[in-house]
Formats: structure tokens, C-alpha cells, sequence
């Protein structure tokens, strides 16, 4: 099985066009179709369904895309395994890619304190960093495109991956440190918990829809017949934070997004009588996959920070 045909496999895959994968890849458009024909031959399989111009995996090409990045993958592990022999076994440095899918909130609050702590133990890793929605990400991780996804949501397993829970993340209600025009009795210390009636009478900035807890909030309001319309809706979750320090409206985050802010003073919890609702960081990765050392030292990272920088 020769690498050059593997590579045309996933640029085909990727395009979905063999015309643009022979433009990608500086060959002609038969060379292409002689090398896939050669790899479909080798595997037993047919690997794409020609349909018009355009050309869709089959299900053994799917299945076919992982294992193909999986032995890229391990080829340029050996190259740089060997590269890397002439050092002595005390000196040597863990080198490589490192490749980590995150959600936006977590790639803004907690992923740069974790990758800088692993690049001053790694300073040889190259790392590549995706940030995206859950599905998309995990779709990466199915493909072999990315080693590791991070995310906060509700407990889940999915199959073909492995999953390590990190921690527990409570989501909470800010507003502006500085009470709302016209809102000041539904925000006062006297006036307590602020009832649900009241909360969806403030205006917010929210995520996205389809956010693992904007989603669980609008459930939860849903079954009371309630809902929080959104003056302002954006992914990146510190711009959220800027918007409510700066007086725009209430919002809806993770703690870990909003707890320099509310150490500062410039926004302020709010406490409604709903329960707690909490989320999971999560990892995950392949169960397939080879834990390489850069994985297993990123999640060892991972893990570690979580433990010493717990803020429930």
C-alpha cells in the first residue's frame, strides 16, 4: 500500500471531487482515478460512489478515512522517532503535532493556561488548536483530524470514542456590576432569589444557538411555559462577558468564563430560584487511536490543572 495513494484517498475524501483533488495535488485527473482504483483494489472494497462530478464515500470509505490518517500519522512518528535516536534517552524531548478540538467557551476561559503549561513541558510539540461546534469536532476526532476534544456538556458517550471526565462546571446568571436601567429591584441583595418570571424580563446576550447549556436553559424555561429572548447573540464567550460588564444585559455562562469579572466586580452573579445546573469538561479521543506521548502528556496536564484549579 503506498503513501502517496493514501494521501490522494483523503484529499479525494476531503474535496469530494477527484478533478479538484488532482488540482490539489499537482497530478492529472486519471492519474488520481488509477491511484484509487490501485488502493480500492488492494483493500477488496469500493471506497467512493461516483455520482455525477462529484465523488461520496462509501461506508468502507469512511471507515477507511481513520485508519488512513492513522498511518500517516504513524509514519511521521517513526521518521521522527528516528530522527531523534542520536540523543541520548535522558535528553530527549518529546517532538510532534499535537492536534486539540475545542468549544468555543472552553478554548477562551481555560484552554490557553492549559497549553501554555504544556508547551513549557513540551517545548517541541507543535500545536494545532480547532475550535468549533461539538458535532463538527467530533466528526474530526472520527476522521482522525484531531487527537483530542474538549469540551463542557452534560454527560455523554459516544460511540467509537473514549471519554475522560475533568470537571465539574457550575453555569450561572450574570448581570453588569452596576444594576440594569429600570431593573434595579429584580437585581437588589434584599429582594433574594429572583424568580423566573422576572429573570426572562432582562435583557441578555447569549451563545449561540445550539450551546450545550443555552440549550438547557430554553428546555428548562420551556417546561414553564417560559422563554429568554436574546438582544445579542455571539460564540466567543468573553466578548459575552465585555458586553455585560460594559452595561448591555444579563447573560448565561460557565463560571470559569465569567469568574475574573466577577472577582473584579465589574459583573455580578444572580442568583434565581432554579436549581444549579451544571455541566462536564470532558476529553475526548479514538478508542482506536495510538495515545501518543504529546497526548498523554496534554491530558496528564489536562487532568492535573482541573485538580488544582477546581472551582465549584
Amino acid at each position: 500500500m503506498e503513501f502517496r495513494n493514501i494521501i490522494t484517498f483523503l484529499k479525494v475524501a476531503e474535496l469530494k471531487n477527484f478533478s479538484k483533488a488532482a488540482e490539489k495535488l499537482g497530478y492529472s485527473q486519471s492519474a488520481v482515478t488509477v491511484q484509487i482504483k490501485q488502493l480500492e483494489k488492494e483493500l477488496g472494497t469500493r471506497l467512493f460512489e461516483r455520482v455525477g462530478k462529484g465523488a461520496v464515500l462509501t461506508e468502507s470509505g469512511q471507515d477507511f478515512v481513520f485508519h488512513a490518517n492513522e498511518i500517516l500519522n504513524t509514519a511521521k512518528q517513526a521518521v521522527d522517532a528516528v530522527r531523534g535516536s542520536e540523543k541520548k534517552q535522558s535528553e530527549r524531548e518529546i517532538t510532534g503535532v499535537l492536534r486539540v478540538g475545542s468549544v468555543e467557551s472552553v478554548s477562551t476561559a481555560l484552554l490557553p493556561e492549559i497549553l501554555m503549561e504544556f508547551h513549557r513541558i513540551c517545548p517541541q510539540v507543535e500545536i494545532v488548536v480547532h475550535t468549533s461546534k461539538r458535532d463538527v469536532l467530533i466528526e474530526e476526532i472520527r476522521g482522525n483530524s484531531l487527537d483530542l476534544f474538549l469540551t463542557l456538556e452534560k454527560k455523554a458517550d459516544y460511540p467509537g470514542l473514549v471519554r475522560k471526565i475533568l470537571h465539574r462546571e457550575e453555569i450561572i446568571f450574570i448581570r453588569p456590576g452596576k444594576p440594569l436601567p429600570g431593573m434595579e429591584k429584580y437585581v437588589s441583595e434584599e429582594e433574594g432569589l429572583l424568580s423566573l418570571e422576572d429573570l426572562v424580563r432582562l435583557p441578555f446576550v447569549l451563545t449561540e444557538r445550539g450551546e450545550s447549556y443555552r440549550y438547557e436553559l430554553e428546555r428548562i424555561l420551556a417546561e414553564r411555559d417560559l422563554r429568554v429572548e436574546a438582544q445579542l447573540e455571539i460564540g466567543n464567550t468573553e466578548t459575552i462577558v465585555h458586553m455585560v460588564e460594559a452595561g448591555f444585559g444579563a447573560s448565561f455562562l460557565p463560571f470559569f468564563s465569567a469568574r475574573h469579572a466577577i472577582e473584579k466586580g465589574t459583573v455580578r452573579q444572580v442568583k434565581t430560584e432554579l436549581l444549579p445546573l451544571s455541566m462536564w469538561i470532558q476529553m475526548y479521543y479514538h478508542k482506536n487511536k495510538w495515545i501518543t506521548p504529546q497526548m498523554e502528556a496534554f491530558l496528564a496536564v489536562a487532568e492535573k490543572y482541573f485538580q488544582q484549579n477546581v472551582c465549584e
